[in-house]
């Protein structure tokens, strides 16, 4: 589906009609008042949040390929087109008929949405789970290459996982006999959602939920229960694993109420799943009964992507990419908005694409070919990069980096910029040579506990092998020329705990996106030299990822 003229002429109209941004003298060469006016406009009401599979979609697709056909970049998607196939199975739990634990005297009857969130990835009618037995299986960590199994061999087929968040090491003491297994406070992929859910249908378990815990998790129980049963997954092969009927979080305090009235001590249960040595354990005779129904729907979404061909090494590859989906239209907050309009997250990252995108085309041809993807679905999973990581359209082996923007900061000038994932591979030597030219220096993330490298679309990529760069600014609070790092922890925190995933993520006239500006730059600068070299950036000798990228360096010239 495609824009009529006279909604074109609207979009048309919030890009030309924008006066600069806040003390916005432009960088070279990205202008903070083009990525603000790229934002106004993603963020606006035809947009209606950008949600995979709507009207927004349609909105949102004409816009981007309009405006890297503006810049006169060639299509870079597939058979000559600007986009790439991304399809979703999109489910809707409803209300449910039935919910309630019993085994442990008197009925529990958790209040979805208060006490626990349920929903299921699987396109079926209803969910109806009988008394399903519930285990406690501490972080539910398999990882044998750290020496670490905490189900030993216990079989969950039929049964509901119990979950912590976050990995063992996340509130390890130094004295405990296996602190540091797991990078001691930065969390790695056994600390993620994604990965406990996949792990409890690997195992056959009939649901899983994660305890929540706003310190483990990086978030706050409104950001958990803002999906209202809703979950968008990719189309998985016949035959292929399927994912867990049930999935879905507990509130800490729920948690705390049901251990205890099994006779256990969640707190000292939290202990011993520090350990090696933990056992999975029956939450007493708990156990599980859910009924409810389930609306479910295949959804055509797309990635976008442009390109500007190499001129001497056409068939290697530098990507830039952030993602251009947000929640949508949603229940009424307190001010009666109904719109998450994902104008940083992720639309200020998009609008950095563009900008970078500009300064390409206005640059002689790169070496290397240079492609600009904006992905959907990041916000249900990272399911657009994934898709295009599964059937990549440019080789993998043959990507030398992928560089991508996901929150960028809207407070002004920084003296730093904030690294996720910092100590993985060599672009993050280039990354401090850059900074240090425009004055600055680069500080890793201060919150790795909260496992952002995993939760950005680069992260499909780099499982694959790609070397990688993500600047995050949630990952820390900047420090800022005005306020300092004071400052930067506030704008962060005020950003985190009103704003993420929320109606507030709105454009803002007041924003100063100097700083921002300046992060761009900073991709640009480090992408343009590995786009114009001959040379492979490569993963450091102690990143998971380093295997990966070798066993293809034949692939390489």
């Amino acid at each position: 589906m495609r824009l009529s003229l006279p909604l074109c002429a609207v979009l048309g109209a919030l890009i030309l009609d924008l006066g600069p941004a806040k003390a916005a003298a432009p960088s070279d060469p990205v202008d903070p008042a083009q990525l603000s006016a790229t934002v106004k406009a993603l963020a606006s009401d035809p947009f209606q949040g950008r949600a995979p599979g709507t009207p927004g979609e349609a909105v949102t697709l004409d816009y981007l390929i309009g405006r890297f056909k503006a810049l006169g970049l060639a299509p870079g998607g597939e058979a000559g087109s600007w986009t790439q196939d991304v399809p979703l199975v999109h489910t809707l739990m409803g209300a449910p008929t039935e919910l309630r634990i019993n085994g442990l005297g008197a009925p529990v009857i958790p209040e979805r949405g208060r006490d626990i969130t349920l929903a299921t990835a699987r396109p079926v009618d209803a969910v109806d789970i009988r008394k399903a037995p519930m285990v406690f299986v501490g972080y539910g960590v398999s990882a044998p290459e750290r020496g670490w199994d905490d189900f030993k061999g216990a079989d969950l087929h039929g049964k509901i996982a119990v979950f912590l968040i976050n990995d063992p090491d996340f509130e390890a003491l130094a004295t405990d006999p296996v602190a540091g297994k797991f990078g001691g406070k930065a969390m790695t992929y056994y600390g993620r959602w994604t990965y406990k859910f996949e792990e409890a249908a690997r195992r056959g378990a009939v649901g899983a939920l994660i305890v929540h815990e706003t310190p483990g998790a990086g978030y706050g129980w409104s950001t958990v229960n803002a999906g209202l049963g809703e979950v968008f997954d990719i189309v998985r092969p016949q035959g292929g694993p399927e994912p867990v009927l049930v999935q879905g979080w507990l509130q800490r305090d729920a948690a705390v109420a049901l251990f205890r009235r099994a006779g256990l001590d969640f707190e000292a249960l939290k202990v011993r799943a520090r350990r090696a040595d933990f056992h999975p354990i029956a939450i007493g005779a708990a156990n599980l009964t859910l009924a409810a129904p389930v609306t479910h729907s295949l959804i055509q979404s797309h990635n976008i992507l442009a390109r500007i061909p190499g001129a001497t090494r056409p068939g290697e590859t530098v990507m830039f990419g952030a993602h251009w989906d947000a929640y949508g239209v949603g229940p009424p907050d307190a001010t009666g908005a109904t719109i998450r309009r994902g104008a940083n997250d992720d639309g200020l990252g998009v609008a950095g694409v563009l900008e970078i995108a500009r300064a390409f085309a206005a640059a002689p041809p790169p070496a290397r070919t240079v492609v600009f993807a904006i992905w959907t679905a990041e916000e249900r999973g990272l399911l657009g990069s994934e898709t295009y990581a599964t059937h990549p359209i440019y080789p993998l082996a043959t990507t030398a980096a992928n560089f991508t923007m996901d929150i960028l900061e809207t407070a002004g000038p920084s003296r730093d910029v904030v690294l996720i994932g910092a100590g993985q591979d060599s672009l993050e030597g280039d990354l401090d040579r850059a900074a240090a030219a425009q004055g600055r220096v680069v500080t890793p993330d201060s919150h790795p506990e909260r496992g952002l490298f995993y939760r950005a679309d680069h992260f499909s990529l780099a499982k694959r092998g790609v070397p990688t760069l993500l600047l995050m600014a949630i990952g820390g609070g900047p420090d800022l020329v005005n306020g300092g790092r004071a400052a930067g922890e506030k704008w962060v925190d005020d950003y985190t705990a009103h704003c993420y995933h929320k109606t507030c993520d709105a454009w803002d006239a007041d924003w100063d996106l100097r700083g921002a500006a300046q992060d761009v730059d900073l991709i640009y600068a480090v992408g343009q030299e590995v786009a114009n070299s001959s040379a492979w950036p490569s993963w450091n000798s102690g990143s998971e990822f380093a295997a990966i990228r070798q066993a293809t360096a034949a692939a390489r010239p």
